[in-house]
């Protein structure tokens, strides 16, 4: 008898589902009328990492030329302390630490819904085109000047966006699957790079440092102009993440499956994908395609929790601790020179993907 690839994959999903729901425990609350599930453990790492996120934060605001306490940092978030720290922290260094951690969370949740959706670890918007759609236009706005006066926010938006109804129509054939976005991504991805580089290569000496420190990931200089559209923009994407997670569920189990229990796999899939795309774009205009974020965030947060499939909050809380970190050796690294945090997620990011891809080919899984 011969068993495809996708039975197999199902069949250890279905598995992982069964010893997951073992360790959860429902609940129901009689007034306000609300019924669910309780996983202690992925609540217990989700606070965990809440506060490691916290104190990475302080850490983050707390360095610099002019050295601040935890403790005087700690009391500066909450508007109490001299008036000289209370500057620096809120109105100097908080906005760089800020962007770090909202695009930290929007890495690691649209990383989470695309791995869920393909029911692959490899695919994150760094192996599928988005990032390098949105360096794309913002490198043809440096170079070409074509920014119509929207900025580079507007531009990596934009880009990001169109990268991702390119790689969604060139995969439909009366439906799309995870296999198909991922061979499909990986092409559009190296058709952008390739854009990327003929337009470097053409552009002037100033212009092209100006768009290779946007490219490589890039909190320095970062204030709350970018820190403002990126968290108001995940007040209603997160929520949104969090909602569709409960969709996807049926999605694990194989397209076939799904739809026999009732699920729009289509419509499930379009959603996931305009959500994850709107949460990697944002947080790419504000802070640049930091390497390897939404790839490995949702790996270890799955890891932590023992979940069947990457939790999209614990993904995020994990991807906001790994920008600030990785933000932290950027800046202490080299004394007296401020590295991008890009290249340090990528220095920390390319073991994971190694580890991940041998992980995969050694399983069967790779699709």
């Amino acid at each position: 008898m011969t068993v495809t690839t996708d039975s197999l994959r199902t069949r250890k999903t279905t598995d992982s589902l069964r010893t997951e729901k073992t360790a959860a425990r429902p609940f129901r609350l009689a007034f306000p009328p609300v019924s669910g599930t309780l996983r202690p453990r992925q609540l217990a790492v989700c606070a965990g990492l809440a506060v490691a996120v916290f104190v990475a934060l302080c850490w983050n605001v707390s360095i610099g030329e002019y050295g601040i306490p935890l403790t005087d940092v700690a009391r500066a978030l909450t508007g109490s302390g001299d008036p000289g720290t209370l500057l620096v922290v809120q109105e100097l260094r908080l906005p760089r630490a800020m962007t770090g951690l909202l695009a930290g969370i929007a890495f690691g949740m649209s990383g989470a819904l695309f791995q869920t959706m393909t029911r692959n670890p490899l695919a994150s918007p760094d192996m599928i085109g988005l990032t390098q759609g949105a360096g794309t236009a913002v490198v043809a706005g440096i170079v070409l000047g074509w920014d119509f006066g929207l900025g580079t926010q507007a531009l990596g938006l934009f880009g990001a966006l169109a990268s991702a109804l390119l790689v969604y129509g060139l995969a439909w054939r009366r439906g799309t699957t995870g296999y198909r976005i991922i061979l499909v991504g990986i092409g559009v991805s190296w058709v952008c790079l390739s854009a990327t580089d003929f337009l470097l290569a053409r552009g002037g000496r100033f212009q092209a440092q100006a768009a290779l420190g946007w490219l490589v990931g890039n909190l320095n200089g970062r204030d709350w102009q970018q820190a403002a559209p990126l968290a108001y923009a995940l007040v209603v994407l997160v929520p949104a993440a969090l909602l569709i997670g409960r969709l996807m569920r049926t999605l694990q189990l194989g397209d076939d499956v799904a739809k026999g229990l009732g699920t729009r796999v289509q419509a499930v899939r379009l959603t996931v994908l305009l959500t994850g795309v709107g949460l990697v774009a944002f947080a790419t205009a504000a802070a640049g395609p930091v390497a390897f974020v939404a790839l490995a965030a949702p790996q270890i947060a799955q890891r932590l929790c023992r979940t069947a499939w990457p939790p999209p909050l614990a993904a995020g809380l994990t991807g906001a601790l790994v920008v600030l970190a990785s933000d932290v050796l950027a800046r202490e690294l080299v004394p007296g020179t401020e590295l991008p945090v890009g290249i340090v997620t990528g220095v920390l990011g390319a073991p994971v993907l190694l580890w991940l891809l041998i992980r995969v080919n050694r399983a069967g899984s790779g699709g």
